[in-house]
């Protein structure tokens, strides 16, 4: 009777065979390696890492860009002709690519910590490949379609700067494991010395990052202005039809204090609102004037204007997932709103006697008001008996006739220009997109007595950076959103942000220097020791030839998993388990000794199964 001993006691190592797994589709045993990996394998962790900071970089964009997304949709309806919500298909897209790639992330370096070589699966190289180009097209469209989106990133910054930060570091400070782990395992000088040096150039980096970080919310909490006015933008229309009247009705039950909207002269000299160049959109005019559907809204009289339904659009598209709120009375309300007056309009401001502010539109030359569009719009003003003083004029037109005829309008720019050529002009308030002053422009303009209203602010982080910043008004579409916006988001001292700074600097300071210390003193005990524990895993499989048989292959399976031996097969085998001498020589002995005891395991492998030795 043949006594068996065992030969390798193996622990199943569920976590590694997953990791390995799920990257490189390497489930078994002997298709994992310690070796370096290929620089093809590097060419595609670059690719990788490539992918995630571009992928990071656009996810971040549109997350930040949720304050624009109407915007975006009005820039794709004008292009294809249909509304739709553009946004839901990117951000989707954008979720799920940006998920899949930080898990691959998160794999390479579980990789790169155990030390296992990387080989990145063909399935993932094509999926990296796709998320990579399907960023770059969408980083391409975006910059052709809507290029000027990309100032919300530096404004974003103001808001996000700081936690960016803190953020940025941490993940750094927990690179250090892997980072300490591969130098002191590294037996070249040259690339301990490299990563070393790389690494506490971006660590240091980040350490002085602050002395840049201009955020307008860090400032003491005496310096902070009032609370911003909120102007209606086109009323209220994420909760009902914009530029109707009912639309400016939800807006003032939300507490606005003024109102704005576009102005459009019709043919017969009545301003009317209306943003698009037509009326396809937010009209019934496809149903009700077919033939005339494409032609621009100044084509239209009044009374063919007042044959239009401007409301059901709204209940049918559904434009901001809002309707499903509605009541039936709302519902109702909805569906039967008309195109709006100036006049109209200017009435109802004047019962709430709260601001006005219009963009006028000038009509085509060969329109019937072409020269008269000013002389008809003051007389609508002046029709409506609104108080002048709650009219801001903004048309850079005739602006002296203007003051002649109506002195008491406030005179408003809708183009930048510095203080003195604006009180130059008699011109005290500006009307700006949000992206196009700074935090000093803004001090400016307030020191030069200008007021100054940005639009269009719908996010509360924005809302609170241009708080901070010291804005006095703001432009919003969503003026029931920054009604619950009582106080910034985030206000700071300068001396708490900077004790923030500091200590989080020295604690990943302490973190960093531990942690190498820590590795290098396991390092050092592990080769003082004389000793180095062999990986049962590569018992001769790396002798073995790379185009293995199925027999082969058979026969590495066996000899992994099997639990008993002859004892002349694990009495050598033990030897190979329990030390791995450094001297060379010392290692050939042992490795021929490996060699004998792998042998005669496998010849009784093969008697067991029945076959000649």
């Amino acid at each position: 009777m043949v006594k068996h001993q065992p030969l390798q006691v193996y622990e199943r190592q569920l976590c590694l065979s997953c990791i390995t797994g799920i990257y490189g589709c390497r489930w078994k045993r002997y298709q994992r390696s310690h070796d370096d990996t290929t620089k093809w394998e590097l060419l595609w962790s670059l690719i990788l890492l490539v992918t995630f900071c571009l992928l990071l970089i656009w996810f971040y964009f549109w997350w930040e860009a949720h304050n624009d997304y109407n915007e975006f949709n009005w820039f794709l309806y004008n292009r294809s002709g249909e509304w739709s919500d553009g946004t839901a298909p990117i951000l989707a897209t954008t979720a799920a690519g940006f998920t899949y790639i930080a898990f691959l992330m998160v794999l390479a370096l579980c990789h790169v910590a155990l030390g296992q070589q990387l080989n990145l699966h063909w399935l993932h190289k094509i999926g990296v490949t796709a998320a990579l180009l399907t960023t770059i097209v969408g980083v391409i469209s975006v910059n052709q379609t809507w290029g000027q989106e990309w100032d919300v990133v530096p404004v974003s910054l103001q808001a996000t700067g700081p936690f960016l930060h803190i953020g940025a570091l941490a993940a750094v400070t927990a690179l250090s494991w892997i980072v300490a782990g591969q130098v002191a395992r590294a037996e070249k000088t040259i690339f301990q010395v490299v990563v070393v040096l790389l690494y506490i150039s971006v660590l240091l980096g980040l350490y002085v990052v602050p002395l840049y970080i201009s955020s307008p919310c860090i400032m003491d909490h005496s310096t902070l202005k009032p609370r911003p006015e909120v102007f209606g933008h086109q009323g209220a229309p994420t909760l009902a039809p914009e530029n109707t009247l009912w639309s400016f009705q939800r807006a003032l039950q939300m507490n606005v204090t003024g109102l704005e909207t576009d102005v459009v002269i019709s043919v017969d000299g009545v301003p009317f609102l209306m943003h698009d160049p037509t009326l396809r959109r937010t009209t019934d005019v496809e149903k009700v004037f077919p033939d005339r559907q494409m032609d621009e809204a100044s084509r239209f009289n009044w009374t063919d204007l007042q044959q239009l339904n401007a409301g059901q659009w709204f209940l049918k598209n559904d434009p901001f997932w809002t309707v499903n709120t509605f009541s039936v009375k709302e519902k109702n309300l909805t569906s039967n709103q008309r195109v709006c007056s100036l006049e109209q309009l200017l009435k109802l401001a004047s019962y709430h006697n709260i601001s006005v502010v219009f963009r006028l539109q000038r009509p085509p030359q060969d329109h019937p008001c072409f020269h008269s569009w000013i002389n008809d719009t003051l007389q609508a003003v002046q029709r409506s008996g609104v108080p002048p003083s709650l009219v801001m004029w903004t048309p850079d037109e005739q602006r002296a006739q203007v003051r002649r005829i109506a002195p008491g309008l406030v005179q408003t720019s809708l183009d930048k220009h510095d203080p003195h050529t604006l009180h130059k002009s008699g011109i005290s308030r500006l009307m700006l997109r949000y992206s196009q002053v700074s935090p000093s422009d803004i001090r400016n303009f307030s020191k030069n007595n200008i007021s100054l209203t940005l639009y269009t602010v719908n996010e509360p982080w924005l809302y609170s950076t241009l708080w901070c910043s010291g804005v006095s008004s703001v432009s919003s579409e969503a003026p029931h959103v920054l009604r619950k916006v009582l106080y910034p988001i985030w206000l700071m001292g300068p001396r708490e942000y900077g004790l923030i700074w500091v200590s989080a600097d020295l604690v990943s300071f302490a973190v960093v220097v531990g942690i190498f210390i820590l590795q290098n003193y396991h390092m050092i005990r592990y080769r003082m020791s004389g000793m180095r524990s062999y990986n049962p895993e590569q018992i001769m499989l790396s002798a073995t030839v790379r185009t293995s048989s199925r027999d082969m292959n058979v026969m590495k399976e066996k000899l992994i998993f099997s639990g008993k031996a002859v004892a002349g097969g694990g009495s050598h085998a033990s030897v190979c388990s329990n030390s791995w001498p450094a001297s060379s020589s010392q290692r050939v002995c042992v490795w021929c000794v490996c060699v004998c005891g792998v042998c005669t395991f496998s010849l009784h492998l093969f008697h067991v199964e029945g076959q000649p030795p």
